[in-house]
């Protein structure tokens, strides 16, 4: 006779035991700043090198999809947003079009799993394929390259094509004879353009400027330090390296090794390159050259502007430089001076400072200067300067984001692409005489009727100091303010970046299966200026996650929620914030996701990419006490009750090292007191959530959407009883 035995496992219970049993090793190490002991329980997780760590890493990522793998619609983000891609049919991407009306831009096909380069001559051209990042080291294997990065050269003769796999930040780049189709065989690897200042093609197409990384090594500190502007000459050695604006190069310069020395955008009309030292301030140190005199290997840059200028996204327009300025503003105004004798803080005012208007971006066309400004992050608008008047365009449609592109001063051609939370991203052309706007798609536009019912609602709360925090809500209009609504807030609050409104399907999609999802704009954003930027920063960065609580405490009080139906998100540098969040107030969220976050800044320091200039310097005595207290890692006490917590890195991150979540999350294990999951995912074949198939980056998210379906009581998301026969 048979028995069957079913072994019905309590899945709280079944969480804490399984995590309890799987700690790491803990070997601690005390640190003293300033006559303050640190005890560091995990510091040995952050020996890469150390197989055990390694090993760690991948039992606790088998074990969180093991868990996952029991939630009934775990896929339903992945599928739907796969069938989205087939409904649309392709999309288009880096699209970039020169003076004569070539078009480049990558395409995906919805069966395809990343995009390859295609071309065409003017908008209703014929298209045709240029290069497929699968032929790109083809004959080796273990290689799956995503193109991230394309540049032509001005007259569209070649174009530079930039290849990064698995998440990597480095990249190596390509250039490509438009014509022949054929790739040169040198390749260009030590550049990462996307951040890093892109590729700067020569007047004569000859060439081009980029940043280089003299260390390839992203677990080195040194990754990051060092790098030079160099020259680059079509079909020669790349490992030759033509250094024109470096600490090296240029010692008279007051150039660092954490400076970023790049050579911004130009036009071929100007005589002058601008070089400017890029690091994590706002207002940045510049300096100006005569082309002729620096290809010619003079090294006689002469300063520009200082930081104290605050001045900011400079161009150059015949003898005048066009610049955005925060000087004596609470905002910013857009201003010129003469680049011969240029006087930043006592410039000519173009647009004076508006009220609650921020100028976004502009550009310079043969009608006059276009310039978007927005309203607190969210509330786009389009105007157009031209002898002395200031005129608003009125849109396509109500945005809360645009972008502009244009082909230079000599032409009057002027693109906007558009969008918003429940519009999804067009592209028009505007006819400045008619004062109409054409459309110009480069993809189609799919329709999405299930989300007819999505309502976008901006509204303020008020901080506990006063301050009016921006929070944009999506959810579906039938909603109810019962106290029963899952609610996902997603928060970042660093560097001063906005959260523009984008058309995010998945937002929607989670509007769609009952919930809201609530974008709350923190103090150390953008969103009000620089001001707000100051307000979330070093000493003052808890304004950050308590905005965030303070949110959350609205939306409750409010009926919109309950603690039991609340999740928080943060990526990134949002990891402060959600982190900080969770560890001050842990009774007020039932989960949290902290993707690739900064968990540990007291020791961001000591990693490749340490931010000191925006987080604070252990070195210092008073930004110490700022980094102790924003650093979330250092904050989990014992015996604390936490929150459900899903916690990710990526194994090739190059921005927020792996070791990070790992150790918070190793810490809570150990601390947490409650019955609730804490789950670590490490993405081995990825980095900081980019440079990866598109695939790839739906399924991460919808397994972190899964998780908190999961937590917040979602009926199709509850996992099924582990039984066993």
């Amino acid at each position: 006779m048979k028995i069957k035995i079913f072994l019905i496992i309590s899945f709280s219970s079944f969480f804490t035991s399984a995590q309890k049993t799987k700690l790491p090793q803990s070997k601690p190490t005390i640190d003293e700043y300033f006559g303050t002991k640190i005890i560091d329980d995990y510091r040995n997780l952050e020996n890469l090198d150390d197989i055990q760590n390694i090993e760690w890493m991948k039992s606790q990522t088998a074990y969180t999809n093991s868990v996952l793998d029991l939630i009934p619609n775990k896929n339903y983000y992945l599928n739907k947003r796969l069938e989205f891609d087939k409904r649309q049919g392709y999309s288009i991407s880096n699209l970039k079009v020169t003076s004569n009306d070539n078009y480049f831009y990558l395409r995906k096909n919805d069966t395809e799993k990343v995009a390859k380069l295609y071309y065409k001559e003017g908008f209703s051209g014929k298209e045709i394929l240029l290069y497929d990042s699968s032929d790109y080291k083809k004959d080796e294997a273990n290689h799956e390259f995503v193109i991230n990065y394309i540049n032509p050269s001005w007259d569209g003769s070649k174009v530079a094509i930039s290849m990064a796999e698995k998440g990597k930040e480095l990249a190596e780049v390509v250039v490509l004879d438009v014509k022949k189709k054929y790739i040169y065989p040198q390749a260009i690897t030590q550049i990462e353009p996307v951040s890093g200042g892109g590729v700067k093609w020569l007047d004569d197409n000859s060439g081009f400027f980029y940043l280089y990384y003299p260390t390839t090594d992203a677990k080195s500190l040194n990754f990051y330090k060092n790098t030079q502007t160099v020259l680059y000459k079509i079909g020669t050695d790349p490992k030759k390296i033509n250094d024109v604006f470096s600490a090296k190069n240029n010692t008279n310069l007051g150039i660092t090794e954490d400076h970023f020395p790049i050579i911004v955008d130009f036009d071929t009309n100007s005589q002058y390159y601008i070089g400017m030292l890029v690091d994590y301030q706002t207002y940045r140190k510049t300096f100006i050259i005569n082309k002729n005199d620096l290809l010619k290997g003079k090294k006689n840059w002469k300063p520009l502007y200082i930081p104290s200028d605050k001045a900011r996204n400079l161009d150059l327009w015949k003898d005048k430089a066009i610049f955005l300025s925060s000087y004596n503003s609470t905002l910013n105004k857009l201003c010129k001076t003469n680049i011969n004798n240029p006087d930043f803080k006592n410039a000519e005012i173009l647009v004076p400072e508006k009220k609650n208007e921020s100028i976004k971006s502009y550009r310079i066309t043969k009608d006059g200067i276009y310039y978007t400004t927005t309203k607190n992050g969210v509330e786009a608008k389009l105007y157009l300067y031209k002898d002395g008047k200031d005129n608003v365009i009125q849109l396509p449609f109500p945005s809360g984001n645009i972008n502009l592109q244009s082909k230079g001063e000599n032409y009057s051609d002027i693109w906007i692409t558009c969008s918003g939370w429940a519009n999804d991203e067009q592209r028009f052309k505007y006819d400045v005489k008619k004062d109409s706007f054409i459309p110009e798609n480069m993809a189609p536009v799919a329709e999405y009727p299930e989300f007819k019912d999505i309502a976008i609602e901006e509204i303020s709360v008020k901080a506990r100091d006063g301050q009016e925090i921006p929070v944009s809500l999506i959810y579906n209009k039938n909603i109810k303010k019962d106290g029963k609504n899952m609610v996902l807030i997603d928060s970042y609050g660093s560097y001063g970046i906005s959260s523009n409104p984008i058309f995010a399907k998945t937002y929607l999609l989670w509007a769609n299966q009952g919930g809201m999802v609530a974008v709350a704009h923190v103090r150390g954003g953008g969103e009000k200026g620089e001001q707000w930027r100051l307000g979330g920063y070093k000493e003052t960065k808890p304004n950050t996650w308590r905005d965030l609580i303070d949110c959350t405490e609205y939306l409750i009080n409010e009926k919109y929620t309950s603690r039991a139906k609340v999740a928080i998100w943060g990526a990134s540098a949002g990891g402060i914030t959600v982190g900080r969040a969770m560890t001050e107030r842990p009774d007020l969220f039932k989960a949290v996701i902290a993707e690739v976050g900064v968990m540990n800044p007291l020791r961001d320091e000591t990693t490749p990419n340490g931010q000191p200039q925006e987080f604070g310097s252990v070195k210092d005595p008073q930004e110490f006490k700022a980094l102790l207290e924003m650093d979330a890692y250092h904050h989990i006490k014992k015996g604390v009750k936490y929150p459900a917590t899903f916690i990710t890195g990526g194994i090739n991150d190059q921005r927020v090292i792996v070791w990070e979540p790992v150790k918070f999350a190793a810490k809570l294990m150990a601390n947490d007191a409650s019955s609730n999951p804490v789950l670590l995912k490490i993405d081995f074949e990825g980095g900081h959530a980019g440079n990866v198939p598109v695939a790839q980056r739906y399924a991460n998210l919808g397994d972190m959407f899964a998780f908190a379906l999961w937590q917040l009581g979602h009926p199709d998301y509850q996992p099924k009883e582990n039984t066993k026969k």
